[in-house]
């Protein structure tokens, strides 16, 4: 950079300043380090996910011709393993029930989380300790404990005649049939209530261990967002006379929509891949029979895939109409 400088004899000379070089700028710096954290998992999809992905399809679209002497080929069938799938009676009939059963889950796991973490938002002693212990279904959950508990092994030895632990349910049915036992279902009959909703109803009260298990992350979610709500706005609030209620409508809920949406979407997809999702365990059980079961099971695993984009992407344009974003200027 070029400037006039002026020398002992008073005269004006032109000088030149050398530019530092500058360094790359605190964003720079960041990118490239979340790029490094990333690393590991991109180079892991690039070399292990994506070839397999790229296998599913091809298997999706052919039949395995075993040749005799050992080895196979693919022959080309193009949407038959698709059209073989759709004429899948129990494939079906599992998909649309799975379905229906989420879209009654999918709220009540949504409004659960929410629950507990207004709850656990609230000035209290031992909060500490409280969020842990909803958050602790969500560790156990895992490991060797799912696979226990996907075999349902402690269920079995709950529920059976010879030996076992006395649930005290009518009929030995137990913990698994909460609401049956006490008649409430009858209530709802009684109440000239529509028998769905009172099967689904039943159902989710029958749940609620599970539902309670995958409410976790919701939760801390919905918690993050509720601490991040400014104090003084409850402040003004209280100042004009708003009620808790009134407060909770107009300020809480709108603010936290965004974490609506994000809770939605992850629900969304945690249910459909569940390890315990009837879908799942149809494909993983088709995948293993003899035959064509390896390519059917393909083309139904993309038709789930399909299915689970679209609800995805409903439930997002859905939510996304009611969202509001506050403004940071």
């Amino acid at each position: 950079m070029a400037f006039l400088k002026k020398t002992k004899t008073g005269k004006q000379e032109l000088g030149v300043v050398k530019e530092r070089k500058r360094g790359a700028s605190l964003q720079a710096k960041k990118s490239r380090a979340g790029w490094l954290f990333i690393a590991p998992f991109l180079l892991g999809f690039l070399l292990i996910y994506i070839p397999i992905i790229f296998d599913s399809i091809k298997y999706s679209f052919h039949e395995i011709d075993i040749i005799t002497g050992g080895g196979f080929e693919l022959v080309w069938v193009g949407l038959g393993n698709y059209q073989a799938a759709l004429s899948d009676a129990k494939f079906v009939e599992t998909l649309w029930t799975g379905l229906g059963g989420l879209i009654v889950e999918i709220p009540a796991i949504l409004l659960f989380s929410l629950f507990i973490a207004l709850l656990l938002n609230q000035k209290m002693a031992g909060r500490a300790a409280f969020r842990a212990i909803f958050f602790i279904p969500v560790l156990l959950t895992t490991g060797l404990i799912a696979d226990i508990d996907a075999g349902n092994m402690l269920g079995d030895y709950m529920g059976s005649d010879s030996s076992g632990i006395d649930t005290g349910g009518a009929g030995g049915s137990g913990v698994a049939e909460i609401l049956s036992a006490t008649d409430l279902q009858n209530l709802f009959n009684n109440m000239i209530v529509g028998s769905e909703l009172a099967a689904n109803v039943t159902k989710l009260v029958n749940n609620i261990f599970d539902i309670v298990n995958r409410s976790g992350v919701q939760m801390l979610i919905f918690l993050a967002g509720l601490q991040g709500i400014s104090p003084a706005i409850y402040e003004s609030c209280e100042i004009e006379g708003a009620s808790s209620w009134e407060t909770f409508w107009k300020i809480t809920l709108p603010i936290i929509s965004p974490m609506i949406l994000v809770n939605a979407i992850y629900t969304v997809i945690d249910s459909f891949t569940s390890g315990n999702n009837s879908v799942m365990a149809y494909v993983n059980e088709l995948y293993k029979t003899a035959g064509d079961g390896n390519v059917i099971s393909s083309a139904m695993a993309w038709m789930y895939f399909l299915l689970v984009m679209l609800v995805v992407a409903a439930v997002a344009g859905i939510i996304s109409l009611f969202v509001f974003y506050q403004r940071k200027d």
